[in-house]
Formats: structure tokens, C-alpha cells, sequence
């Protein structure tokens, strides 16, 4: 009986050793965060004619000029929200990321902040900005503050399975049940709470003949982070799920289809995702939508202060 036992547990021990040594974590393309072009953007005289500094996650690089960003420079996956805008002919810089020093590198911090433009008789607005990063691009210059899904390009190529999404962070979100609201350029509070969100989407795409782009979800990994975390949490794991998760003991409706995303087709046109339904079991992906953001609201809807940092994003396998 005693070697029995004593066989049992060295399979046990094998077992185990096999699944540890099975699973492997790979760091995301330029997701140690310790990358970052800084960009310095000339304002309109008429608002000011300050130089403004936003960033972009990217080859490093220092840019001094008033011109559109072309994402996805050696491969870089990432943008953020921040951007160059030319609204009714007012250059502004907009920028709610920022690389922050983390040990011997950086990290993402997000926040929400309010971005005001005021130009006697042209432009009076102000908006809600909540920072984010995600996969994708971003095409500049920002033309418009009515639209905000229309400059983006949401997800890149991909067609692994991983089985978890696996990142650093910290958080500081306000216990407030106030929301502040800036549409059409005015601002009020509105009831509710805004929390920090970060997930992975896994689609597969096909674009049809009239240059339509449908997907079914292939994987979800999905959480909201609704206190504030004042210390770093490191290799926090988020699981993928395969497959229709509706019912998914975890499952929250903000999870489901039919988010509000976008991509250039073929033609060169910004148009909506249409998430058709759930994969079967086995599809393999062709494109992945990664994002980390400090909001759940739609745009220019928000809580001023909340932030969100990110170091360290990984894909387990």
C-alpha cells in the first residue's frame, strides 16, 4: 500500500510539473509600456499658441511638428486616445496617457480629465476625455468632437488562442455617484459611477462585397475594476473564455455582442464591426482587440480624476 501511495503521489507531482512547464507567458508587443513617442504639438494662436506634449506608445522617438501620427511603426500594436486635432481649422492637442517612471522602466496612466477649446466666435466646447490604450489605430487629425468612433480603427491581426490576458496595474476611482456630461460643448452631472475596465476580444472578421465588416467572437476576457487599488497588483490574470459565454456564471451583459466598434475596410472606409454572433468551438481568430481604459461610459461621459495604470501586458499560452 505504502508504494502504492508513494507511486500516486510521484504522478501527482508529474502531472502538475507537466501542466506548469506546459503553460507559457509571452509579453505583448511593446506591452512593458517602456516605449513612447513624445510628440509636441503647436496650438492655434487663437486658443492660446501654447506647445502641449502628447504621447503615443511606439518606437521611441521625439516628433516637434504639427502632423498626423501614422500608427503601427515596427510593428507597434498599441494607440491610445490621445491625438492632434483640426476642428473647424483650430490646431489642438489632446492628451489623457501618459508614460509614468516605474522602477527601471515605465507604465501607462490613464486618466479623465475635462479638455476645454474656447476661439471667440469659431469653437466653445468642452469634453469629457477618458484615457485608454488599445489595439489598433487612430486616423488623424481629429476633424470633429460629434463622432468620436470615427477616426478608429480598432483591432490588429491575430489568430493565436491564448487561454488568460495577464497585466500589472493600480487604480484610483472616486466613490462619487455623480457622472460628469459634456455633449454638444455644454457640461452637467448626471447620477452614476464610472468604473476602469480592461478585456480582450478575440474576432473572426470578413468583410462582404459592399465593404460591410462582419465578425463572430471567438474568445472574451473581460473585468471592471470598480475600488481603487493604491498598490501595484502584478501578473493579475483575466481568463479566456471560448465560444458563446452567455451562460458563463461570470457572465455580465457588457460582455456580450455588439459593442460599439470600428475598422477600415479594403476600401479605405472607416465602417462598424458587426459581431454576428458567437464562434463554435475550434474557430480560430484573425484579429485581436486589446484595451485598458479608465472609463465604462459612452464617450464624453465620465468621472474627472479616475485613473488607470498599466504595466507589463501579457498573453498566456
Amino acid at each position: 500500500m505504502k508504494t502504492t501511495n508513494t507511486l500516486f503521489i510521484l504522478f501527482l507531482s508529474l502531472f502538475f510539473s507537466n501542466a506548469l512547464i506546459a503553460q507559457t507567458v509571452e509579453l505583448y508587443p511593446f506591452g512593458d509600456m517602456d516605449q513612447w513617442v513624445v510628440r509636441e504639438i503647436k496650438e492655434s494662436g487663437i486658443i492660446g499658441g501654447n506647445t502641449v506634449t502628447i504621447y503615443a506608445i511606439g518606437p521611441t522617438d521625439t516628433i516637434r511638428e504639427n502632423k498626423p501620427y501614422v500608427y503601427g511603426k515596427k510593428g507597434c500594436p498599441w494607440t491610445v486616445s490621445n491625438a492632434y486635432a483640426v476642428v473647424a481649422g483650430v490646431k489642438k492637442g489632446s492628451c489623457s496617457v501618459y508614460p509614468e517612471k516605474r522602477g527601471n522602466g515605465y507604465c501607462a496612466h490613464m486618466e479623465v480629465k475635462l479638455e476645454k477649446v474656447k476661439a471667440l466666435g469659431i469653437i466653445n466646447k468642452t469634453v469629457i476625455a477618458g484615457g485608454s490604450i488599445f489595439t489598433g489605430r487612430t486616423i488623424e487629425p481629429i476633424t470633429t468632437t460629434d463622432d468620436p468612433y470615427q477616426n478608429i480603427d480598432y483591432g490588429v491581426r491575430f489568430t493565436r488562442c491564448p487561454s488568460a490576458l495577464m497585466f500589472d496595474y493600480k487604480t484610483l476611482i472616486s466613490d462619487e455617484q455623480t457622472l460628469t456630461v459634456t455633449k454638444g460643448g455644454s457640461v452637467k452631472t448626471q447620477p452614476g459611477h464610472d468604473e476602469c475596465a480592461a478585456f480582450l476580444l478575440l474576432q473572426k472578421r470578413w468583410e462582404d462585397e459592399n465593404g460591410q465588416i462582419h465578425a463572430l467572437r471567438v474568445g472574451t476576457a473581460y473585468e471592471r475594476f470598480t475600488k481603487t487599488q493604491k498598490e501595484w497588483v502584478n501578473n493579475h490574470t483575466v481568463t479566456v473564455k471560448y465560444g458563446d459565454i452567455t451562460k458563463d456564471k461570470d457572465f455580465k451583459s457588457y460582455m456580450g455582442l455588439g459593442r460599439t466598434m470600428r475598422a477600415m475596410n479594403s476600401k479605405g472606409k472607416i465602417v462598424p464591426i458587426i459581431e454576428e454572433g458567437w464562434a463554435a468551438p475550434g474557430e480560430k481568430p484573425t484579429h485581436i482587440i486589446l484595451s485598458f481604459n479608465c472609463g465604462t461610459h459612452e464617450a464624453f461621459v465620465g468621472h474627472e480624476g479616475n485613473s488607470f495604470w498599466v504595466d507589463n501586458v501579457k498573453l498566456v499560452y
